[in-house]
């Protein structure tokens, strides 16, 4: 029980630990942009490995929080309130990925075009599945707002389900199904789009997510720092 009650302590710690590792691995990735005819294709290649790692190691840590308690991940703690606006499923959308490469990575060649184009065919496909899935647990269950669950389990800040009652337990468990296939539709979508790009543009690509991540987090401290000033 003591386990469960810290899970979400417990990753908001992680967390902060992680994102100082964040920055580091984007302070790393936009050297190697800058200065990308001084590194190989290999020492390009393995700071993709290790960044994709490290998003690999918060998925493996959040997916403790899922287990203990998945209503927290649509209202996550540990973010900010302008941050869990953009939120889809618990996670950025999958989507996301393909605006990015179009915005930062420059031209592809005609293969990499087919290829990307695909793939996000693939992903707009497997996004209104889960959505739709998502939105029929809801409707099947009879489900109590689930944004409503979502900030009670943000305020009890512990791993405990709310409630007993046959509903939430339904609930919990068939939402617990879909943020799973979300997660693993998250990382697995990045790993796919990472295959189709070069070392060079692949560093570019996981660059320009670290800066967007960084600066969506600035502005939601921005804002909090602000509404506390005015409260």
């Amino acid at each position: 029980m003591a386990e469960n009650n810290n899970s979400v302590v417990l990753f908001e710690r992680f967390f902060q630990r992680w994102m100082v590792s964040q920055e580091h691995h984007l302070d790393e990735l936009l050297t190697t942009e800058r200065n990308c005819g001084e590194y190989g294709e290999k020492k390009m290649t393995d700071l993709v490995s290790r960044v994709l790692t490290h998003y690999q190691l918060y998925y493996e840590q959040k997916s403790r929080v899922i287990e203990r308690n998945v209503f927290v991940v649509f209202s996550p703690p540990w973010f900010t309130p302008l941050e869990r606006t953009l939120l889809w499923i618990g996670g950025f959308k999958p989507g996301l990925a393909f605006r990015i490469v179009a915005e930062a990575v420059g031209e592809l060649s005609e293969d990499q075009r087919r290829r990307m184009n695909e793939l996000q065919e693939e992903t707009r496909t497997e996004e209104k599945l889960l959505s739709d899935e998502l939105a029929r647990i809801q409707e099947t269950v009879a489900a109590p707002p689930l944004m409503e669950l979502a900030r009670q389990a943000g305020r009890r800040r512990d791993g405990e389900i709310l409630g007993s009652d046959s509903v939430t337990e339904l609930l919990s468990s068939a939402l617990e199904t879909v943020v799973r296939d979300a997660e693993l539709f998250r990382m697995s979508t990045a790993v796919k789009v990472v295959e189709i790009l070069t070392p060079i543009q692949n560093v570019k690509f996981l660059g320009a997510v670290g800066r967007l991540h960084m600066k969506i987090r600035t502005w939601g401290l921005q804002r909090n720092r602000e509404g506390g000033a005015n409260d």
